[in-house]
């Protein structure tokens, strides 16, 4: 005999019912299929907030309107060398703003320095960068929120709030010493949650022969009149004979710094993710062919009165999709409230020094962990589910 559409969908939703109904019976194998999806779902999810973070926190850095020129041929600012001739030619060049403290150019150098972090008091790499006093026009966003600017000529500093938080001894007040030189802390600065946040910043013509580099500089961050007069202003300077530079937007500059390091994360997360969700989908058949064991004499008793196979492979199927939508659920949250702002550090790859950064879980990320669990659902209820549907009758109802 046939079944209708109508009649194939009123089997499924009473089968459906039934089986949802059942797991409280069912409840210790339930609670453990759950926890085993969330935790999958809490570990990926917080894994590639690590990269999604860094990633946010370096291409918000960028500006459209702010171009980056470096030695021709520069991976870097580390590889990169300009002369104080070939900086002045730069600042000369078309379409930068221009104001009554003079172009809103900045000659740069960036060195390391080893400060302990406050979680585990171990050195890392710090970037200290000297800069012009046009570096505050160039990045407007940058504001002081304790102490003051540093003083031109004098060994004085000025430290990023993200700096400041995860580093040891970056105290406004505070005294330095790197190398043969004495540092004086007189300012703490908020960049707006982009890498500057977790610089160190001094007087350009200070920190040059405090590291023995002469009148060089390694860029030139300039803010041009908008985003439009980057195409000029780049031509102008890559057809000067005097130059040998390459020109970027700031914003492309750090898109491809963060990169390298967020692809690695990301799939390292999805690798451990996978491993872990194997161990999931093994709990998850453990769990429903226990549920198919329990109910085999009521999935016989509906057979015999005339309910088809397929009504019962959809409840099987509904009933682990929905324990792990559960798990799913349950691993996103926990893995927000216990990640999501989480403070920390990790070693830029370009740079070879500490960007500060914040944990950074999103709605495609949840979504991509919830993904993650229905997957795991699917799988570990397709097997019981075909089990259910091809029980014996007779067999089942002896048993039950």
């Amino acid at each position: 005999m046939t079944l209708s559409p109508i009649g194939w969908l009123r089997q499924a939703v009473a089968v459906t019912w039934m089986s949802l109904r059942g797991i409280p019976g069912r409840l210790g194998s339930a609670v453990t299929a759950v926890v085993g999806v969330a935790g999958v779902v809490a570990v990926l999810v917080a894994v590639l907030s690590i990269g999604e973070g860094f990633r946010a926190t370096l291409e918000g850095t960028g500006r459209p309107d702010v171009a980056l020129v470096l030695r021709g041929g520069s991976q870097s600012e580390m590889n990169s060398i300009l002369s104080r001739d070939e900086v002045r030619i730069v600042q000369d060049g078309p379409g930068i703003l221009r104001a009554e403290g003079g172009p809103a150019a900045s000659a740069e150098l960036f060195v390391i320095v080893d400060v302990d972090k406050r979680s585990t008091g171990t050195s890392a790499n710090v970037p200290l960068r000297g800069v012009q006093d046009a570096a505050f026009r160039v990045r407007d966003g940058v504001e002081i929120v304790e102490g003051r600017r540093f003083t031109p000529g004098r060994n004085e500093v000025i430290v990023g709030t993200a700096a400041a938080a995860e580093f040891a001894g970056l105290d406004v007040g505070n005294t330095l010493r790197w190398g043969e030189t004495e540092w004086s802390v007189v300012g703490r600065f908020d960049a707006g949650g982009t890498v500057s946040d977790s610089e160190i910043w001094c007087d350009v013509g200070v920190l040059q022969p405090a590291y023995r580099r002469g009148s060089s500089f390694q860029a030139v961050y300039a803010r041009l009149e908008s985003p439009e007069a980057f195409e000029a202003f780049e031509a102008a300077l890559e057809a000067d004979p005097r130059l040998d530079v390459a020109v970027e937007r700031e914003s492309t500059y750090y898109a491809e710094q963060s990169r390298g390091l967020s692809t690695f994360i990301s799939v390292a997360g999805t690798l451990i993710a996978v491993l872990m969700a194997v161990g999931a989908v093994f709990g998850a058949l453990n769990t429903m062919y226990t549920a198919v064991a329990a109910r085999s004499g009521d999935i016989a008793t509906l057979r015999a009165l005339g309910f088809r196979s397929g009504p019962v492979v959809l409840s099987v199927l509904v009933e682990s999709l929905a324990l792990a939508l559960v798990g799913g659920a349950l691993g996103g949250t926990l893995a927000y409230l216990a990640f999501d702002g989480f403070q920390a550090a990790t070693l830029n790859w370009s740079s070879f020094s500490q960007v500060a950064f914040a944990f950074r879980i999103t709605p495609p990320l949840v979504v991509l962990g919830l993904v993650f669990a229905l997957a795991i659902g699917f799988f570990g209820g397709l097997f019981p589910a075909v089990r259910a549907a091809r029980l014996p009758v007779a067999a089942a109802l002896r048993a039950g």
